[in-house]
């Protein structure tokens, strides 16, 4: 009995364990499904993307939507696009500062006053361009560590408003762009880690030394269209930008390239649209690396020998729109082109002179620069000619006085013995100078050959070896005598002529070659002493000089003075009341009173610093008929109300500005049409 009922209790037994193995199996199963559920649930809540925006993964587009603020975003967007909106700072919320994913925000044109406080510590990128932003400050900034790109192109920042040390606490940021601003300097405290600066069309006239002192990883600048000119840039100011691989200078007042400027590692140069009559030689040495120059839009006429003689790696030179003289002076230009062949390419070298030449090519002149050979060979096989085109430079382009800042140049030569006599004759040119008076000499001179112009040039002697400047000018062709006039009293003077390039009837060669030497022609004049008669007539000359400026100064001084008197006399009348029209009389009583000023509210949205007063703008508000009225109290207070025009536009937009969202947009005022001259700031 106990054997048979022994292998049923095991089967039961067995059973029930089953049973227990199979309960616990789904259970663990049920727990599973509701963790799943719970977890895609969550998952799809941090996804859920605003009902006004689009998503795709971690990207957020929010743009062209007509916002106002930025709606509730998912905890994984990464890059927010936000621009072309009407968000304004209240518009960003608090809790945008936790959205610790967010690395990169499109935020340019839409409507912040001041630079965004609330956003997340992580973005590495940042576009702000085409707002109203007018300040930058250090604690906003400083809650960026990670920042590397900022964009701030077409806002209202001034020098002033950039804080002291604003981009202390952005140890990473590579690239800045303040473009088309209201910068009147560099900004001071950039941060050494900067690699790419734009200031384009600002207002800077100005770059002492330490404008870019620490910035020696910076690779990319550019200051077009600017008010820069060569007297007010420091000499050693890009020196220091040893790493500097573009530079651009475009649209300035420049008329020489700046001094010393960085060669290491330069790849793009820009110079175009500028006041350039001249390039010295030696200004592009050491530019190996140099792979495009431009020089269009100048005053160029000639280049002198060996300014490209660095330029291995030169693809691109770009010389449109320049009066290119195209005589023997670039003769070795002519040679340097052959010889580069098709490694570089070239732009608008055509010539602008002699006539016969106009609007040709440089590379197509062959028979003209072979008649330069011609009389070269002669010239050195007669007596050994002194390049003189690669010392001294002519004048660029007009007929004026050119006075050189380093004396000593290779015209004239003051080593030279001119005591024989007081002319001189050459192959082609005979020279004849007098002295006329104690400051003034009379040149005059004759030709074999027709010339388009002379090169007239004068140098006063000092004593033993000292010298003075070269002072020379152009004289057209057709004249044959020209007076100094000026002069210092009892000086010597040395004074050469040379002919220019003949005129298109003249068969010969170009006359004055400046590889010759024998086109130089030479003469000797020495100034008197002035006569007491002479003094005397000088010192009633600047007695006459000096009464006409008196009487401007006093006629100028009453004016101020009339004006002044009938301000004055204004201001008490309106302050006693007498000269008030805005005085009243009711039916009701026969007590005069007096109405309150209207209430008057302008402004501009554009600088806090500019006021303006303009259409969109402008509100008067009268008093209601049955206000009683107050009497005129002594004192009055005016105050003005900055106005933000009710359709969300900017004071500066054009009349035909219309956003592609049906609202209002804020451009700059470039984009407006206002001229630059219309506004002002302090």
């Amino acid at each position: 009995m106990f054997t048979i009922m022994a292998p049923v209790g095991v089967a039961k037994l067995r059973a029930r364990l089953f049973l227990l193995f199979l309960c616990l199996t789904l259970r663990a199963g049920m727990l599973q499904f509701a963790s799943a559920t719970i977890q895609g649930y969550i998952g799809d809540r941090d996804m859920i993307c605003p009902s006004v925006c689009r998503c795709d993964e971690d990207f957020i587009y929010c743009n062209d939507r007509g916002l106002s603020s930025i709606p509730s975003l998912p905890p994984s967007a990464s890059v927010l696009y936000l621009q072309n909106n009407q968000i304004n700072n209240p518009g960003l919320p608090t809790s945008l500062e936790r959205q610790l994913a967010i690395r990169v925000v499109y935020l340019y044109d839409n409507e912040l006053d001041e630079f965004p406080v609330h956003l997340p510590p992580s973005i590495r990128e940042l576009h702000l361009q085409d707002n109203n932003i007018r300040t930058i400050p250090r604690s906003a900034l400083a809650r960026m560590p990670l920042l590397e790109k900022l964009h701030l192109d077409d806002n209202s920042i001034s020098t002033v408003s950039i804080e002291d040390q604003a981009f202390a606490d952005n140890p990473r940021l590579r690239l800045l762009f303040l473009s088309r601003n209201h910068l009147s300097s560099i900004p001071s405290g950039l941060p050494a880690s900067l690699e790419e600066l734009r200031l384009d069309d600002n207002r800077i006239s100005t770059i002492p030394t330490h404008a870019f002192r620490g910035l020696s990883s910076l690779r990319c600048l550019v200051l077009d269209g600017n008010l820069l000119a060569n007297q007010r840039i420091a000499d050693d100011t890009f020196s220091r930008l040893a790493n500097l691989t573009e530079l651009s200078l475009v649209r300035n007042s420049l008329q020489t390239p700046p001094v010393n400027l960085p060669s290491a590692h330069l790849q793009r140069l820009s110079l175009q649209e500028n006041a350039l009559t001249h390039m010295p030689r030696g200004s592009l040495d050491g530019m190996h690396r140099l792979l495009r120059l431009d020089l269009s839009g100048n005053n160029l006429t000639t280049l002198p020998r060996g300014l490209f003689k660095d330029l291995d790696s030169l693809g691109q030179l770009l010389v449109r729109g320049n009066p290119w003289h195209c005589g023997c002076n670039l003769r070795w230009l002519y040679d340097w082109l052959h010889a580069r062949g098709n490694t570089i390419t070239v732009r608008g070298l055509n010539c602008h002179g002699p006539d016969r030449v106009r609007d040709m090519a440089l590379k197509d002149l062959a028979s003209e620069m072979e008649e330069c050979e011609l009389v070269r060979t002669r010239d050195r096989v007669g007596g050994g000619g002194v390049d003189t085109s690669t010392t001294h430079t002519p004048p660029q382009g007009s007929l004026f006085t050119l006075r050189s800042k380093r004396p000593g140049l290779g015209l004239p030569d003051s080593g030279l013995d001119y005591t024989l006599s007081s002319s001189g004759v050459g192959k082609s040119l005979a020279l004849n100078v007098k002295p006329l008076s104690h400051n003034s000499v009379r040149v005059t001179w004759s030709v074999a050959q027709p010339s388009s112009s002379f090169r007239l040039s004068w140098l006063r002697l000092g004593t033993g070896n000292a010298m003075g400047s070269i002072t020379e000018t152009l004289v057209r062709g057709d004249r044959r005598e020209y007076l100094l006039t000026s002069l210092q009293p009892r000086s010597s003077y040395i004074i050469c002529m040379v002919p220019l390039a003949a005129s298109s009837e003249s068969k010969g060669a170009i006359s004055g070659d400046a590889d010759s030497d024998e086109a130089l022609v030479c003469a000797k004049a020495e100034t008197s002493d002035p006569t007491p008669l002479e003094e005397d007539e000088n010192e009633d000359s600047k007695k006459m000089t000096v009464l006409p400026l008196a009487g401007i100064v006093g006629g100028a001084t009453a004016i101020v003075s009339l004006a002044l008197i009938f301000g004055i006399f204004c201001w008490y009348g309106h302050r006693t009341g007498h000269l008030c029209t805005r005085d009243h009389y009711t039916r009701k009583n026969s007590r005069k009173k007096k109405s309150c000023d209207d209430y008057i509210e302008s402004g501009t949205k554009k600088d806090n610093t500019i006021l303006e007063i303009r259409s969109p703008g402008f509100q008067m508000t009268p008093l209601a008929a049955g206000q009683p009225m107050q009497p005129k109290p002594l004192r009055e207070d005016y105050i003005i109300h900055t106005i933000y025009p009710s359709n969300g536009t900017g004071l500066y937009k054009g009349d035909n500005h219309v956003s592609d969202a049906g609202h209002g947009t804020n451009r700059g005022y470039r984009e407006g049409g206002i001229p630059d001259i219309d506004y002002c700031y302090t």
